[in-house]
């Protein structure tokens, strides 16, 4: 399965990078960082191919290259704006727009709470376009005791929606 992920924004890119950590070694990461060294320099001993955020011609951003799934975590409001109005202008919102014309699967986490009009306007018209709104939310009947155990649960509930397989939380028997 090849699978890229980006991580936008800085709220949040601590959940990025352990949905990357927790990832299975079948999967071919794709990653995209935003201009942050600090952010590029914590992935470089990772089994992920690494892409700047400005790299439009990246592999990941054509079509051709037959990607599985993008995932975007966490997803700032305003690349969530971007991927809502069709605009590409570097390449996570480019990836996105591959993933929607490809119809293949799209995850987007935003981050932001509280939800503006805009943002809900802009994710409601994402969904009705199929693409999975999944934004970091805690299902307290996990009955997580660490913040390690919601992290777990929410990357597991976003690796179920991604069709990877996980036991990263406890399932319902």
């Amino acid at each position: 399965m090849k699978l890229v992920i980006a991580i936008t924004g800085a709220s949040g890119v601590q959940l990025g990078k352990k949905f990357i950590d927790y990832l299975p070694e079948y999967i071919e990461a794709h990653v995209i960082v935003s201009d942050n060294a600090l952010t590029v320099e914590s992935f470089e001993n990772k089994r992920v191919t690494l892409h700047t955020s400005d790299n439009i011609a990246a592999s990941i951003s054509s079509g051709s290259f037959s990607v599985d799934a993008t995932a975007i975590i966490p997803c700032s409001m305003n690349t969530l704006a971007k991927v809502a109005c069709g605009i590409s202008d570097n390449l996570p919102s480019r990836v996105a727009a591959v993933a929607l014309k490809e119809q293949k699967k799209l995850l987007l986490a935003p981050r932001e709470l509280p939800f503006s009009a805009i943002a809900l306007e802009n994710m409601q018209k994402l969904a009705t376009l199929g693409v999975i709104i999944a934004p970091p939310v805690m299902g307290y009947y996990s009955e997580s005791s660490s913040l390690e155990d919601m992290e777990k649960f929410i990357i597991g509930k976003w690796y179920d929606v991604l069709g990877i397989e996980n036991n990263l939380y406890e399932r319902w028997k």
